[in-house]
């Protein structure tokens, strides 16, 4: 288990850790929260040895590995597969030595250790994982150094989740993902068999891939053994209650202190009043749990335009003279609210600089409004803001003739206070300069505002309100997310950008969600057992031989599933049962107890999955056989 006892850390100044405390059993998947700048990263940072605490201890088991994504993998000539197989040590290291062993006994150490830990299917699991985020099978076998920072990240990813680590930290991990990715991670993370924290805003990820919450507040960790959803409303009637609390000792202590102003002068009652006095000191006051408010969002509404903002009929698209979209005929009104659905690298920001004219259409017609406005915010505007500069003079440059307070004035409505719209740009936090942005972006009340990416810095609160924005906002929205709740509440119209081109997604985000499923092989076991799947047999006889043993394979596929469903269902009860601080206390050995029965689980569901990916592996096998 992770212990996290009483650890105290400062930095720069100021208290990040004031005594906390955690424990996280063995195989939890702990989803870590809190506002921004609680010092979440920092808590990675100390629990990876990287950082040294004031006061405290942290525990982990003996020779527990802890793994986690601190850059991209390295440019290299080395191969995306190549490089995500080199992350397990242990089965580099075996595979070397079994090329120079010599001694018989030794041979079969080796042989023995390899086949304990899978690999021989190492590759097939290094490549299942690469293709559920979203790299092809082509692009597997590419060099390190052809792809951009920003795959490398997911290479990198990659490569932690191929070694599973003890102790899995990620921090924000769907940042560089698409939503294709995240829907992905999320699969993978809630059967990860060990033990992992996530720090994320995501909603989603939150309720669905984890099923405790680590929450950072005022220097305290509080644990909660249950998703997101059932922490805050735990949370919240913990506030409640301690709010009620505090009224009624509040209300005691000023008729305590009435008693006292009022007697303690007068001689028959001074006693009473001394010792009203001496239970005033020894009452210990209840401290109000209260959380500021996070800045509220609220877009300007613009005049209502006639339809259509913009249309376009048989368009392409492109850079120089490499089309990346053709063939495009749509309409976007002032009342749509359109999410762009489609992998990384299709095509999507290019669509969104076509209707926001920031490109113009290398042949075909596209028409706009006269009078449109639109609002543009991407995530690489980012890195745009001039350094140096403030939210000030930033805003001054769109809006010259306002007067200082007025422009304050404006930053103060999105949340940029006094303290901080006097600071150059490169010292505000990324939630910050994402506000800055989207203030910029909405000035003049645009018509159509695009979205690219809009809550990658923004924290659980701040995300909420931008869907509340979004929900009360006069004019159309073009969003691109990988946030699958933030796409979910505001869009209501999916367009799908693939193989070139542009068409309506039939369906809700979670008919989507079950197709990327499909096509990435969904969860790394029916990935594993498709890329296991043999050759196609020849001949008619061939097939009817196997079509006559789908019925037989497909019960024992269903009976595996059945047996995974309620080893899942008992892993999740002893995981609560181990998640109750009171049992740590226990003397009477329910924890030895606990910890033996949930290693049984373990055991049990790893062989069960084993024996499902044989089943599938052999039932896929039958089906291509019968396809071809």
């Amino acid at each position: 288990m992770l212990r996290l006892d009483t650890i105290q850390f400062r930095m720069d100044g100021r208290v990040l850790f004031d005594g906390a405390s955690a424990t996280i059993p063995d195989g939890h998947r702990v989803g870590v929260v809190g506002r921004n700048g609680t010092g979440k990263t920092t808590l990675f940072r100390l629990i990876r040895g990287e950082l040294s605490l004031d006061g405290g201890e942290i525990g982990t088991p003996n020779g527990a590995r802890i793994g986690g994504v601190a850059q991209e993998a390295p440019a290299s000539d080395d191969s995306l597969l190549d490089t995500v197989l080199a992350a397990d040590t242990e089965r580099a290291a075996l595979l070397s030595e079994a090329e120079t062993a010599r001694t018989p006994d030794r041979i079969a150490e080796i042989q023995e250790r390899l086949a304990d830990i899978g690999a021989h299917s190492a590759e097939a699991r290094a490549s299942s994982i690469l293709s559920g985020l979203g790299f092809s099978a082509q692009d597997q076998r590419r060099a390190c150094h052809e792809f951009s920072g920003g795959w490398r990240m997911r290479v990198a990813l990659a490569a932690v989740l191929f070694s599973e680590p003890d102790l899995l930290l990620l921090d924000e991990p769907t940042n560089y993902l698409d939503l294709e990715g995240t829907v992905w991670l999320e699969s993978f993370l809630a059967r990860y068999p060990r033990t992992a924290l996530v720090i994320s805003h995501d909603r989603g990820l939150l309720n669905r891939a984890v099923g405790s919450i680590l929450h950072l507040r005022d220097g305290k960790l509080d644990y909660y053994a249950v998703p997101y959803d059932k922490f805050e409303a735990q949370r919240r009637a913990r506030l409640e209650g301690q709010l009620a609390l505090k009224k009624k000792q509040d209300a005691q202590r000023e008729h305590i202190q009435s008693f006292v102003d009022r007697f303690r002068y007068k001689a028959s009652k001074a006693k009473q009043a001394q010792a009203r006095l001496k239970m005033l000191e020894r009452m210990q006051p209840i401290a109000a749990i209260s959380e500021s408010a996070v800045a509220a969002i609220r877009f300007p509404d613009p005049e209502e335009l006639p339809p259509p903002l913009i249309a376009a009929e048989d368009a392409a698209v492109g850079y120089g003279d490499a089309t990346i979209l053709s063939r495009l005929s749509f309409r976007i009104d002032q009342d749509d609210r359109i999410a762009l659905l489609g992998a990384n690298g299709q095509g999507k920001s290019t669509l969104s600089k076509l209707i926001g004219a920031r490109l113009d259409a290398q042949s075909g017609v596209v028409t706009r409004s006269g009078k449109l406005r639109v609002g543009y915010f991407a995530q690489h505007q980012l890195d745009e803001l001039v350094a140096g500069e403030t939210p000030v003079q930033h805003i001054a440059r769109q809006r010259p003739e306002e007067p200082p307070a007025k422009l304050r004035a404006r930053l103060g409505s999105w949340g940029l206070g006094a303290d901080v719209v006097e600071n150059p740009v490169e010292r505000l936090s990324g939630g910050q300069k994402a506000r800055l942005l989207m203030c910029l972006s909405t000035l003049d009340a645009p018509h159509l505002l695009i979205l690219d990416e809009p809550t990658n810095h923004l924290d659980i609160e701040s995300r909420e309100n931008l869907a509340q924005a979004l929900a009360e906002y006069q004019g159309a929205v073009i969003l691109v997310s990988h946030d699958p709740d933030l796409v979910a509440s505001v869009a209501d119209r999916l367009w799908l950008v693939k193989d070139g081109g542009v068409q309506s997604f039939d369906g809700d985000l979670e008919d989507y969600k079950k197709l990327l499923l499909s096509e990435r092989g969904g969860a790394a076991r029916k990935a594993h057992a498709t890329q296991n799947a043999a050759a196609k047999p020849a001949g008619r006889r061939a097939a009817a031989e196997k079509r006559s043993q789908l019925a037989p394979m497909r019960a024992e596929v269903e009976a595996c599933e059945t047996r995974i469903a309620k080893l899942e269902d008992m892993r999740e009860k002893v995981e609560t049962l181990l998640a109750d601080p009171a049992l740590y206390d226990d003397q009477s050995g329910r924890l030895e107890e606990l910890n033996r029965k949930h290693g049984e689980i373990l055991a049990g569901l790893n062989k069960a999955e084993t024996l499902w990916e044989a089943a599938a592996a052999k039932l896929e096998e039958a089906e291509a056989a019968l396809a071809g």
